[in-house]
């Protein structure tokens, strides 16, 4: 089998990719991986095994008809992580989102369809249905997202969902909820709060800090993914949830006390605008139709993915910086 895996040197698609070439994934012990990616400021060739017998990696973009053209053709299914993620970076900017996370996916699919690529899975997010006061969302639950990054990606999501529908073309979406683990670029919460504190500086907490979000592992989260890949229904979208609700409150007292912190390490910002209230997900579709349930607990990720950070400053301190040219929008 060959993979192409679109967005492989981020966060989310590097931990595949690893995994793949790991054994993580019994079957696909001789798959070849191509991963495709344009190198923008969040990814990074040090969170991908290069050099690798069984990895291909192109540096471009998904939004290059002809590169596509000229990569696309052999490849068996592609798992499309590539996406523009950051919600502040969408409020300070929104046109790199709608090109990227739109456009990005079109030009793909419309490429799938001439080179007779078969499988297609789309990774997308919770984000693109807003907030939910009470109870979570299914699968059927409307799209309302209240951020341009959220807009875009249901924006995208339709898109394949379209595909499918109109020419026939296998597509899966997976929406996840908010993604952990090493490696993760520090400019999301979590390793940017971990690296702060670990240099000694501030964190910033959003208005009342009561935000609610779900927490899914990345290697869950991964896992999840490839089974959509293997057994999921063409034309199907999965949810996939860790099962952990916190609020950024509670979220920030556990990484503080994880790094024996208190809170004179943190600072209060005014929020930011369009500030979704909870997210939360049914994931009974994806348990009951392939079996999947998170395996790693939220207190072990997160001890687990703090000790990664103090023992890894060489791979995160030159992204910390990078991270660190973009003033967060707070007001």
């Amino acid at each position: 089998m060959k993979l192409l895996i679109t967005g492989g040197a981020g966060f989310i698609g590097s931990h595949y990719v690893r995994g793949l070439l790991a054994g993580a994934y019994p079957g696909h012990e001789e798959t070849r991986l191509t991963v495709l990616d344009k190198l923008t400021y969040s990814g990074t060739l040090t969170s991908l095994p290069y050099g690798h017998p069984r990895l291909t990696f192109v540096r471009g973009d998904i939004c290059d008809r002809d590169l596509l053209m000229d990569v696309l053709p052999g490849h068996d299914a592609i798992v499309h992580f590539a996406a523009e993620s950051h919600v502040d970076r969408s409020i300070a900017g929104s046109a790199p989102f709608i090109t990227t996370n739109v456009v990005g996916t079109h030009t793909l699919l419309e490429c799938c369809r001439h080179t007779g690529v078969e499988r297609f899975v789309h990774v997308s997010t919770d984000e693109v249905y807003g907030s939910v006061e009470e109870g979570s969302w299914t699968e059927s639950s409307p799209l309302e997202p209240n951020s341009p990054y959220g807009a875009s990606k249901a924006a995208s999501d339709l898109v394949v969902r379209a595909f499918h529908r109109t020419y026939g073309l296998w597509t899966t979406v997976t929406r996840c909820s908010n993604n952990y683990g090493p490696n993760q670029f520090p400019e999301k919460i979590i390793p940017l709060f971990v690296t702060r504190l670990l240099d000694g500086g501030k964190v910033p907490l959003y208005g009342d800090g009561r935000h609610v979000r779900e927490w899914l592992h990345v290697d869950d989260h991964c896992r999840a993914i490839h089974l959509v890949l293997e057994s999921g229904r063409a034309g199907r979208t999965y949810n996939v949830g860790g099962g952990t609700e916190l609020t950024n409150r509670e979220l920030t007292a556990r990484v503080l006390a994880e790094l024996g912190m208190d809170w004179d390490r943190v600072e209060h910002v005014r929020d930011r605008p369009g500030h979704d209230r909870r997210y939360s997900l049914n994931t009974s579709r994806i348990s009951e139709e392939l079996g999947f349930e998170p395996r790693i607990s939220f207190a072990h990720g997160l001890a687990d993915t703090v000790r990664w950070y103090r023992e890894n400053r060489a791979w995160w301190e030159p992204l910390a910086r990078r991270a660190a040219t973009f003033e967060t929008p707070v007001g």
